[in-house]
């Protein structure tokens, strides 16, 4: 029976089954492509009428896939050159990949980082295909056992499915829960440099149009990074096995507490550093991407200031919006919302200056029905007390510009989780606030995944350009993760994810998400406490209406 293909707004008849391949041809610039509105890999057989578009390292959908394949490609060429070592990936300073040796006494150094270099090259000049099979759950024990491949053996007891997956090349195989570039020339863009104690790999990414972003350090994240990893590791609660093992040994309520008193050690550290520099701190600035718990922390901030005897004001910059025929367009000739140039900044820098000099102030109030300012409170603050802001553009200094620096004390929140399913696939920092904004939109807004999902890469653009250079002047990160919330958020989520319809273009962002959270065991929510950042998401938290 006959098909049709449409490519290049071309439609062609086939008689017989044919790969992607076997239609675009054999450029490396392509990744992966849609068929149909879904994700598929280049060797995909084709036996139906289909709609088929390539995408390259400058679509958001390719950028996983061209990821994953990358690191294969390192696991690979380590295990050529040292097979005894035991390696782990995760995530780290310019949106990079970071290798690390687990192995005692080893450690990267330049050499290494040069070998790999030059092994990877080989590799790839050889366009070897990786070929992936499909076994049973018994077979795929017996050839992890083989390979001595622990935690993978350990996280494969928690896949709910009867069969597993491998990608096999030249003889070395890996899996990486994810599809794959058809052979090993695909994998011609990256960059490596060595990067104490491990290796950074750099690769394209589509908010750079496909290419690989500049190098920049980032010490503040990075130091933040190393010690959500400490933690981690403290608890044993560095992978997905490591949470489950902890939930069964310790209980749910254990569980919870111990994560919970990880935040109270924070906003007790954030307390003291504040009530040491009362003398001279009169604004405490509070920003971090979307969904990372701003609005709980600052109530739960106050609160510890308060035992200390500093009794803050709280005051919205939400307030300070321009009406929308006022604000900045983007691109496309709508309102930027996201943009500093869509607050008036003139009148809080005022305002804010009037206020820590001991002046009444009217404050405005946005109407966000009418979609302008109006009237609000007048506010006169003493001066033993310091003004809390929280927003986004809370930390861009053109916000207080009017403020000396020596009065601000500058606050980031933002989720930084360091867990993996196994030593060569680390959990993505973006995916797990994706989930906790598809929870909490769907628990307070009635939306659904998609609608969420559709308006995130927005999101994500704006966090790139307003947000993320703000950490590195940051006084202290506010890590906002807990190592219980995926267990509590998984019966929350997976409804969610498996409403989308298999032909909708967000199908494969709820597949990736759904391959991450299932390996989760569950736990149940009413052992979360009412002023846990996590029930910013899940709903009953006792600030709902503060």
């Amino acid at each position: 029976m006959s098909f049709s293909i449409t490519f290049n707004n071309e439609t062609k008849q086939y008689d017989n089954p044919l790969t992607i391949l076997d239609i675009i041809g054999n450029s490396k610039e392509y990744v992966c492509a849609y068929v149909n509105g879904r994700v598929r890999e280049l060797t995909y057989l084709l036996d139906k009428d289909s709609v088929l578009i390539p995408l390259t390292c400058k679509d958001r959908d390719a950028r996983a896939i061209y990821e994953s394949s990358l690191r294969y490609l390192v696991a690979m060429a380590m295990h050529n050159l040292h097979p005894n070592f035991e390696i782990r990936f995760s995530y780290n300073v310019s949106r990079s990949i970071f290798m690390q040796i687990l192995n005692q006494g080893a450690t990267s150094n330049v050499q290494i980082a040069r070998e790999l270099e030059a092994e990877m090259k080989r590799i790839v000049a050889l366009d070897l295909p990786l070929v992936r099979s499909i076994v049973s759950k018994e077979e795929a024990e017996k050839i992890l056992t083989e390979i001595g491949a622990q935690d993978k053996l350990d996280i494969l007891k928690y896949r709910p499915e009867k069969t597993a997956h491998f990608y096999t090349c030249d003889g070395y195989k890996n899996y990486m829960y994810n599809r794959m570039v058809p052979s090993t020339g695909y994998l011609n863009k990256w960059k490596i440099r060595f990067y104490h104690p491990g290796v950074i790999i750099q690769y394209p990414r589509p908010e750079e149009g496909g290419k690989i972003p500049p190098f920049e350090e980032a010490p503040t994240f990075g130091r933040t990074l190393k010690r959500a990893h400490q933690w981690a590791k403290t608890i044993g609660c560095d992978t997905i096995v490591g949470i489950n093992h902890r939930i069964e040994k310790d209980g749910d309520i254990d569980f919870i507490t111990l994560n919970e008193q990880r935040h109270n050690r924070q906003l007790c550290e954030l307390g003291q550093m504040i009530e040491d520099g009362k003398e001279d701190i009169r604004l405490i600035c509070i920003a971090g991407p979307s969904s990372s718990g701003k609005t709980t922390f600052a109530n739960r901030l106050r609160i510890e200031l308060l035992s200390r005897g500093i009794e803050p004001i709280r005051i919205s910059m939400d307030d300070y919006y321009l009406s929308r025929d006022q604000a900045p367009r983007d691109e496309n000739g709508d309102p930027d919302l996201e943009s500093v140039d869509a607050l008036d900044v003139d009148l809080f820098n005022q305002n804010i200056a009037d206020l820590i000099s001991g002046l009444e102030v009217e404050l405005p109030k946005f109407d966000f029905v009418l979609g302008r300012r109006v009237t609000g409170r007048k506010l006169k603050v003493p001066l033993d007390q310091p003004i809390i802001i929280e927003g986004i553009h809370a930390l861009n200094e053109k916000m207080t510009e009017s403020i000396p620096s020596h009065q601000k004390f500058k606050i980031f929140i933002a989720p930084q989780a360091q867990v993996n399913i196994d030593n060569h696939n680390p959990m993505s920092l973006t995916d797990l606030r994706l989930l906790r904004r598809i929870v909490r939109d769907y628990q307070f807004r009635g939306a659904s995944a998609v609608d969420t999902m559709s308006m995130w890469a927005s999101v994500r653009k704006g966090e790139f350009r307003w947000i993320y250079d703000t950490q590195e002047g940051a006084n202290y990160v506010f890590n906002s993760f807990s190592s219980y919330e995926l267990s509590v958020m998984k019966k929350h989520a997976m409804p969610l994810l498996e409403a989308i319809d298999t032909e909708s273009e967000y199908f494969p962002v709820a597949e990736r998400l759904i391959r991450m959270l299932k390996f989760f065991d569950d736990i149940p929510d009413k052992w979360v406490p009412c002023n846990s950042i996590i029930r910013e998401f899940i709903g009953g938290s006792c600030y709902e209406d503060a």
